[in-house]
């Protein structure tokens, strides 16, 4: 279901290590990850080309990594460049090698067409490089496919009911105020601003609001294909022009989110939560990560739940509601992509 010629994150920078490749599948195909002699990342498929042994089995040796079972070994362009029980290297000994970058902390992969990758497709995760911004991601593995949390991230109405110990008093209800929906080429926006309200206490615990404080806050949530997600999230002094552009008397918080399929059924979900309003105190960017990965957790749980029911009957029919209409487009946008490419 997923269009391939596009990146997707496929590890964190710290997890792709020199000496140690590591087997991930992505968009049902398994890939190993290491670095060569200079740090620079390589991806290929993690599957001997001999008898489909697992290269992540196996050594890097240099450059090369070497297959566990017959020896065989690989450069990083995926030919094969030595074989221990001949001299003659077949044309055909070669495993596939995936277009790879390194940017924003991210390992990112180009599973199609390699002549189409362009590093200047890759969305802007900027904030995790800014030395203004604190920041803590993890990898989390969903028991469902990617699309399920695609669609959660882009409908905040679930917040008061499913989060209601950890992410509810941040929700900005759909039916108490006008949401914007922008489709701008290949992004869609989902605007949500609460003028002079009262501060709620995640911003009077994380940001230092006196507890009479008024706001205006914001809940603005960017969807860019094939499967990321970011969330503006912040608050102001009321009337102090954050409305209009003006975040000097702000906080703000961004929740970054990249969903990489593994199966039809299970996906990596790669997530950060940045701050600007915690540098001189980490124990604020602990907590704010703590909140959100619990809430993420219940998140999960539902999502496995759907999942299951979605294995038992892919048929059943689904009740949309208003506030599924960024969720809807974002699918509609992904099936198209995918269609496009044959």
């Amino acid at each position: 279901m997923f269009p391939k010629n596009c990146w997707y994150v496929a590890a964190w920078d710290h997890e792709v290590r020199r000496l140690h490749p590591m087997r991930r599948i992505l968009l049902g195909a398994p890939v190993v990850l290491y670095r060569a002699s200079d740090g620079s990342p390589v991806a290929l498929e993690d599957r001997c080309c001999h008898r489909h042994a697992q290269l992540s089995r196996g050594r890097v040796r240099g450059d090369v990594i070497e297959c566990a079972y017959h020896g065989l070994r690989f450069a990083p362009d995926g030919a094969c460049v030595h074989i221990p029980s001949q001299e003659q290297i077949p044309p055909s000994a070669r495993v596939r090698s995936y277009p790879v970058a390194e940017k924003h902390h991210w390992i990112w992969i180009w599973p199609g067409d390699p002549a189409l990758a362009d590093e200047g497709r890759i969305p802007d995760f900027g904030v995790m490089d800014h030395p203004d911004w604190t920041w803590r991601g993890e990898t989390l593995q969903v028991a469902g496919n990617a699309m399920l949390a695609i669609e959660n991230l882009m409908d905040l109405s679930h917040l008061p009911a499913l989060h209601r110990t950890t992410l509810a008093d941040t929700a900005i209800p759909d039916n108490d105020i006008p949401v914007e929906y922008r489709v701008e080429d290949d992004t869609i926006r989902v605007d949500r601003w609460a003028l002079d309200t009262p501060v709620p206490p995640y911003f009077r615990l994380l940001a230092g609001f006196a507890p009479d404080a008024r706001v205006d806050r914001w809940m603005n949530t960017i969807f860019t294909p094939p499967a990321f997600v970011r969330i503006d999230i912040g608050a102001a002094e009321a009337g102090s022009g954050a409305r209009e552009g003006d975040r000097s008397k702000a906080v703000t918080t961004w929740n970054l989110n990249a969903v990489t399929p593994e199966t039809e059924s299970r996906s990596h979900y790669f997530w950060a939560q940045a701050q600007d309003f915690a540098g001189d105190d980490p124990s604020l960017s602990e907590l704010d990560f703590a909140l959100v990965h619990t809430a993420f957790e219940e998140d999960l749980a539902v999502i496995a739940g759907q999942q299951e029911n979605l294995d038992l009957d892919p048929a059943a029919p689904r009740l949309n509601l208003a506030a599924d209409r960024a969720g809807i487009q974002a699918r509609r946008m992904i099936e198209r992509m995918a269609r496009a490419e044959g």
